[in-house]
């Protein structure tokens, strides 16, 4: 046994489902790190990106409305949203240190404080600079600097306000919506949980009744199993003051063990600040159809061709040049996929190819970078020589490489997190979802305990290195389906704010 935990360590491991030698490679992770990949070019217009005309966006749409797969909405929504309001906490400590916030995104927020769809006169009038901001934050008002995201309010009607959780709502009933069920999945932290199930119950009989359907919505948590372990700087591990290890979330990465337990086929994922007024909420419908109708298109080739390979390598049903469909296969997976095949013996082509095809499937939505965060989208070469469409985050990528950094700068576009997936294979099961993730795709960070630095050992991400090995499409969005809140001020944009 290693001596690098202790009884009390591995006795900590185990109430977290964390086996020891999870634990050990965690701490190799941090020892040797992780491998840059190996990137071709980045995925744009002309060669990685399908750019849609009229007639394939109607073939789409007419897809997704004849589908009879299940699916379901998954909307990442943990955490709190104190990122979203660090300024706000910034202006407090200011103002309570007798500075001057004039010209700071606090100063701005205190200037169109009535703007804002969280907005009451009662709780705010006749406050002060800095108790307008202790309205919003601590518990004595609204308490935003502790509550998640998505019990946020984002968006005001009239003499109503909505949460970005109810939008999704709304969004789910406008596109994900299969008999009159709506089905959405909330990933959530635990002690918000119960908060969310209270929020739900308070909306959701006006949602139905407006839309004539029925949600099933479930909350699901990130698994304690998924944490990872903290080291110092010299990547022993990080110890509190009374000894016992210090674990960390492993990263929106991590949900993709949340991702596979859901119950359906299509999943049409969307992060829980990227949302609309409902006025303007067409385009995002829109293009959620046209998103998961391509994805349906794809499944359905790349099906028929594992049903025809199945017929070729069982001898009583082979009735095909098999080495005409390997052809034909090869093209669809380079046109489609940009994967390109490397030398493979004649004599495996079939199976190497049954096994390129029958994995999980995803369609990237990707807009035109103006400017906007995210990673982006480009084509790489994998461990076994061929080659795939990833998004990757500039964390995976080697900056300081000049070939690296040009690829960087001839990037075009960029990801929103808008994803239609399929889950399951061409026999209607349930695919195993973390057998697809590339573990050499995680990243270490730094961060601080108690005034103390350490490394924090970020999971490969969810759109990122946990669906590397899946078959990934990427088509071009326009940017109005784009709108995260990552500031408060962000709500002060024409597409959050009615004023």
């Amino acid at each position: 046994m290693n001596s690098t935990f202790d009884k009390l360590d591995i006795e900590s491991l185990k109430s977290r489902g964390i086996s020891q030698a999870e634990a050990e490679r965690q701490l190799s992770a941090f020892k040797t790190g992780f491998p840059y990949l190996e990137v071709l070019e980045p995925a744009t217009a002309k060669h990685g990106i399908m750019v849609l005309d009229e007639e394939e966006r109607k073939k789409a749409l007419e897809t997704y409305s004849a589908c009879d797969r299940r699916v379901m909405k998954f909307v990442p929504a943990s955490g709190a949203a104190s990122r979203m309001f660090k300024d706000l906490f910034a202006a407090s400590d200011a103002l309570k240190n007798g500075q001057n916030i004039e010209g700071t995104p606090g100063r701005k927020f205190l200037d169109n404080i009535r703007k804002f769809a969280f907005y009451n006169p009662k709780l705010y009038g006749g406050l002060d600079s800095l108790g307008m901001l202790d309205a919003t934050l601590s518990e004595r008002g609204l308490n935003y600097g502790s509550k998640p995201k998505g019990e946020v309010l984002f968006h005001r009607y009239g003499d109503l306000s909505r949460t970005a959780f109810e939008e999704h709502l709304v969004e789910g009933a406008l596109y994900a919506s299969g008999k009159g069920i709506v089905r959405i999945a909330f990933s959530v932290s635990p002690e918000h949980m119960e908060s969310f199930r209270r929020l739900f119950e308070l909306v959701r009989t006006a949602y139905e009744s407006r839309f004539g359907i029925r949600y099933e919505v479930s909350f699901t948590v990130q698994s304690p199993s998924t944490d990872t372990i903290a080291v110092d700087e010299n990547n022993r591990p990080f110890r509190k003051e009374d000894g016992s290890l210090l674990f960390r979330p492993g990263g929106h990465g991590s949900l993709i063990r949340n991702l596979g337990a859901l119950d359906t086929d299509v999943v049409i994922v969307k992060n829980i600040d990227n949302v609309v007024r409902e006025s303007l909420v067409d385009d995002t419908v829109l293009w959620k159809k046209i998103l998961a109708g391509v994805l349906l298109q794809l499944a359905d080739r790349s099906f028929g061709y594992i049903h025809r390979l199945d017929a070729c390598l069982d001898p009583k049903e082979c009735h095909e040049d098999t080495v005409a469909l390997c052809r034909d296969i090869t093209g669809f997976l380079e046109s489609e996929f940009c994967v390109t095949v490397p030398n493979v013996s004649p004599d495996i082509m079939p199976l190497y190819l049954k096994e390129k095809l029958n994995r999980p499937i995803r369609v990237c939505g990707m807009v035109r970078n103006e400017g906007e965060p995210g990673g982006g989208p480009f084509i790489v070469r994998d461990a076994d020589g061929a080659t795939s469409l990833q998004i990757l985050e500039s964390v995976q990528l080697d900056k300081s490489d000049p070939g690296t950094a040009a690829l960087l700068s001839a990037a075009t576009h960029f990801n929103p997190v808008d994803i239609a997936c399929l889950i399951t294979d061409y026999k209607g099961n349930k695919f195993n979802l973390e057998r697809y993730v590339d573990e050499q795709a995680g990243f270490i960070s730094y961060k601080s305990y108690g005034g103390r630095a350490l490394k924090a050992l970020e999971r490969p991400g969810l759109w990122n290195g946990a669906m590397s090995n899946w078959n990934t499409a990427f088509v071009e969005t326009p940017l109005a389906t784009f709108n995260p809140v990552k500031t408060v001020l962000d709500l002060l944009r024409p597409e959050h704010c009615s004023e």
